[in-house]
């Protein structure tokens, strides 16, 4: 069976822990549609597998990155409620993208950072539906009860109102990471910060800057100015010792 997901073991080192990687990939779909998506040979699984796997690391430390346009809600709902039980702590991180059903997810994670080129997108549900008007009046009202359990998903991590959380899924809104943080729904940006030494005491001169360009052409000049003749050389010697003489 090809997977979304995959589960990686990192051994133990002298300075480290032993510590699991888990990686969400591809569409996120459910128990009824994995058989579509295996007779394509697209990745998929059920959340009743998923379970299945995360239950052998129970109590352990997990890192999840997501990569995913996201999928089937209910699907994502089921991942999300096995990572929100888990007992250990679990870190996401968001790689390219995490749209959709796939945000849910993330909203798992006690900490959630983004890669400074990644993408959390949210949006209202969707779906097909057909038959008599009633089945589709039936079929809205099903689509907004859907809608407010996944604002309590993004209201739990981010403690913003329903009302604001609503509007933002009403325009599917893209984010940046740091526009997610801004708005509660990432922790922080991978790599910030790293490897940039801290200076102290730096001051702006505009006199420093013109003294400098000064030398550089001075410089430029010297190396540029033609070296004069050989005879010219010799003239000016000769004058020089005619001047001593008188």
């Amino acid at each position: 069976m090809s997977k979304f997901w995959n589960f990686k073991n990192i051994a133990a080192t002298e300075t480290a822990p032993e510590s699991i990687e888990l990686r969400i990939e591809g569409d996120i779909v459910s128990d009824d549609d994995v058989w579509m998506y295996e007779a394509m040979g697209m990745k998929s699984s059920s959340p009743n597998a998923f379970k299945s796997e995360l239950a052998q690391y129970a109590d352990k430390d997990i890192t999840l990155w997501i990569d995913s346009y996201g999928g089937d809600v209910f699907a994502a709902a089921g991942i999300y409620n096995a990572l929100m039980e888990h007992k250990g702590n679990v870190t996401v991180k968001i790689d390219g993208k995490a749209m959709s059903a796939a945000s849910i997810i993330a909203m798992a994670g006690g900490t959630i950072q983004m890669s400074p080129l990644a993408t959390l997108m949210i949006h209202d549900p969707l779906t097909y539906a057909q038959g008599y008007a009633s089945d589709l009046r039936k079929t809205a009202d099903v689509l907004d009860t859907v809608k407010e359990s996944i604002m309590n998903a993004y209201q739990l991590k981010t403690g913003k109102t329903r009302a604001k959380i609503s509007q933002m899924m009403d325009d599917e809104t893209y984010m940046d990471a740091r526009t997610a943080i801004k708005n509660g729904f990432a922790d922080s940006m991978l790599y910030d910060n790293k490897d940039i030494p801290e200076i102290e005491n730096f001051a702006f001169s505009r006199a420093a800057i013109v003294n400098c360009e000064k030398d550089a052409m001075k410089r430029l000049f010297a190396i540029s100015k033609p070296e004069p003749p050989k005879e010219n050389i010799t003239l000016a010697k000769a004058k020089l010792a005619l001047q001593l003489t008188l």
